[in-house]
């Protein structure tokens, strides 16, 4: 039986950076040598990272005074290092989730926080508007998609002071205007590659501004100034990146990747909105195209957990919704196909038909 992956991350990549990845993890470049056992110094992995840093930019058109580092610790670090390099006397935070929420929380060991704004009382279903950003804030920081419950920030926001966003789950989805941000940090292992990486885009002139000592490996200069070389990188993850970003530009770019998140959640949440036997959880407006969440209708709330081995038994892998919200999560990343899609819909018909 095919297999469709639905997982939230890590999650779905495309099978030819799967396999090209694997081949450099037996050989790297025909040196005789594992991808997983060379030197990050070694002469053959530097052009890896300088042709992902390359891609990264022309895919996002970044601006000059940008770099573009790989890191480990996942976006759960950068919730600390924001603040720590970013935050001088304020900091506006948009309460969207529970990832917002715990970037919130270690940004208030660093200085003063201000929520401008949440969605908690609604269970986080909606991303919330016309909310006013202090002007003496040092950025604003965003969570572009909430993994959890659904819902997606698609635009990049204007306001009176820096952006800083957590692009973990909807990163190399869509045009980003990097130029409204001091940094874009994302968790690999939804949109680009494997588990193990986390990639930061940070505007250099914001650097060495926080009035404290930050420890060398929390420095965002310390990477920038060594290439993302400072220490052993995850060498095997980063090269995962780079072919993901290779099949993106060979797709079309960022704005293929747009279109064809709109495709899929078109089918999906088509579908949503037409069973009798589901419903949405997110706000129709702010619906995520890459984590599509849905539960049962209250009247077939019995049904969860038959539908669920229902689905699992036609193949579809990863559709249970997160523990704190039940019901299910269709995550569509850059990777997930039409047919995928397609077959998830069949599958809720046909668990319609028999009910």
């Amino acid at each position: 039986m095919k297999k469709y992956n639905f997982n939230a991350g890590p999650s779905m990549l495309p099978r030819e950076v799967i396999e090209a990845t694997a081949k450099q993890c037996l050989d790297f470049n025909g040196s005789g040598l594992s991808l997983m056992e060379i030197s990050h110094r070694a002469k053959d992995f530097q052009p890896v990272v300088d042709e992902a840093v390359a891609l990264v930019k022309e895919l996002l058109d970044v601006p000059e005074g940008y770099s573009v580092i790989f890191l480990g610790g996942g976006a759960s670090l950068e919730f600390c290092m924001i603040p720590f390099n970013f935050l001088v006397k304020k900091a506006a935070y948009l309460n969207t989730g529970v990832w917002a929420k715990k970037a919130m929380k270690e940004a208030k060991l660093f200085g003063e926080v201000v929520e401008v704004a949440s969605s908690a009382d609604a269970n986080y279903t909606f991303i919330p508007k016309d909310f006013a950003v202090p002007a003496d804030a040092d950025y604003l920081h965003i969570t572009t998609n909430n993994t959890i419950y659904g819902t997606e920030l698609r635009k990049d926001l204007d306001v009176n002071v820096p952006l800083i966003a957590d692009m973990s789950s909807d990163f190399m989805s869509r045009p980003v205007d990097v130029s409204k941000y001091n940094a874009i940090y994302a968790g690999a292992q939804k949109n680009l590659s494997m588990a193990g990486v986390t990639i930061v885009i940070v505007k250099d002139d914001a650097l060495g501004k926080a009035p404290r000592e930050i420890p060398t490996m929390l420095d965002y200069r310390t990477h920038v100034s060594k290439g993302s070389m400072f220490n052993t990188p995850p060498v095997v993850p980063i090269y995962c990146a780079l072919e993901n970003l290779r099949w993106v530009k060979k797709q079309g770019g960022v704005e293929a990747m747009d279109k064809l998140a709109k495709q899929r959640a078109e089918i999906v949440y088509g579908e949503i909105d037409r069973n009798k036997l589901f419903v949405g959880t997110a706000k129709e407006e702010d619906r995520s195209l890459m984590n599509l969440c849905f539960v049962m209708a209250p009247e077939y709330k019995e049904l969860e957990k038959e539908f669920l081995d229902f689905a699992v038994s036609k193949g579809m892998v990863g559709v249970k919704g997160h523990r704190d919200v039940g019901g299910f999560r269709a995550s569509c990343y850059n990777a997930q196909t039409i047919e995928g899609c397609n077959a998830l819909v069949a599958c809720m018909k046909e668990f319609e038909a028999n009910h």
